[in-house]
């Protein structure tokens, strides 16, 4: 029979791996302070990700802001300059011109599971490299963003977050960074949001390239999730999991098509789309107003619905 572990040597286990994630994402993790003109400024947190300067942060950190500040745990301060800011997914990438920076590395948010430990760091009221640890409680949450956009494949953790989180790592504990920590529910407890990385590395390149990210918006909210092996035999598809329809927005171009709640989204244009993530890089890729081809299953049925995406209404507001 083996020998029982010890509630010493667990709780041994978790500490050293909150303190070897903790020592290893820390240098790379700044506080972003920002000034608005004459308004007041606010603060948030950030992480490097490139060695050349390149920071990931949230969108609502930095949006208004004229000015920008950038501290390192080790006392350096450094102007950083805004390079792409999206709304809609709450993301934003700057960028400071500094030697000897430390980039995070990036993990896989597609291969988290439910229950796994991870650490949270970030700068909540101004106090710098503060370090939360908890669990991953749920995956493929959707949130709405201040812009009011709605953000899906969001994680769902219970490492606690407080103002000045947003915009810091979230990290497994192999301090790999697996999303961007972005939101809390007060007055809850224990109910914080971080964007996945996934979408988030997607976000940042296009940021760096074209500085904003123009969508084709077809208004559906939805989660990834696996599809049955039958189904996949049956309709010989080349994906094994899809999009679960959860809600349509009235008078978009998806209720116009007539997707329904529960539908499945697995193609477009003929292209297989095994995630959100996928979803949103064609859509930002094609030509808006252009028909589409949404392929669905409903139910055991396989569907084709035809689909002419818009520009997201909120981002003509901007």
């Amino acid at each position: 029979m083996p020998t029982p572990i010890s509630d010493e040597i667990i709780l041994d286990a978790y500490s050293q791996a909150v303190i070897s994630a903790s020592e290893c994402v820390s240098p790379s993790v700044v506080n972003v302070e920002v000034h608005n003109g004459k308004k007041s400024g606010g603060a948030g947190s950030g992480f490097v990700f490139t060695p050349d300067g390149f920071i990931l942060t949230n969108s609502h950190v930095v949006h208004d802001a004229t000015e920008i500040h950038v501290g390192f745990p080790d006392g350096q301060r450094f102007i950083a300059d805004r390079v792409g800011d999206d709304p809609e997914s709450d993301l934003a990438v700057i960028r400071i011109s500094a030697p000897h920076l430390v980039p995070v590395a990036w993990g896989d948010s597609q291969v988290l599971k439910v229950g796994q430990l991870v650490v949270a760091i970030g700068n909540p009221y101004g106090f710098q490299c503060t370090v939360t640890s908890g669990v991953i409680s749920a995956l493929g949450r959707s949130l709405r963003s201040q812009s009011g956009h709605l953000i899906d494949n969001v994680i769902q953790t219970d490492a606690a977050l407080n103002p000045g989180n947003s915009g810091g790592p979230l990290v497994t504990s192999f301090g790999e960074v697996v999303g961007v920590n972005t939101a809390v529910i007060l007055p809850a407890q224990g109910i914080c949001f971080a964007i996945a990385i996934n979408t988030a590395k997607y976000v940042a390149g296009r940021l760096i390239k074209d500085g904003k990210i123009r969508r084709g918006f077809i208004g559906v909210a939805g989660q990834n999730v696996p599809l049955h092996r039958r189904l996949v035999r049956w309709h010989n598809l080349p994906i094994e999991s899809g999009i679960f329809v959860v809600s349509i927005e009235p008078g978009s171009p998806a209720q116009k098509a007539d997707l329904r709640d529960g539908d499945i989204i697995i193609a477009y244009n003929d292209q297989p789309v095994p995630d959100i993530d996928a979803l949103h890089r064609i859509l930002t890729e094609n030509r808006l107003g252009v028909q589409a081809t949404l392929g669905i299953l409903r139910g055991t049925e396989k569907l084709s619905l035809n689909v002419v995406p818009s520009e997201s209404p909120r981002a003509s507001k901007r």
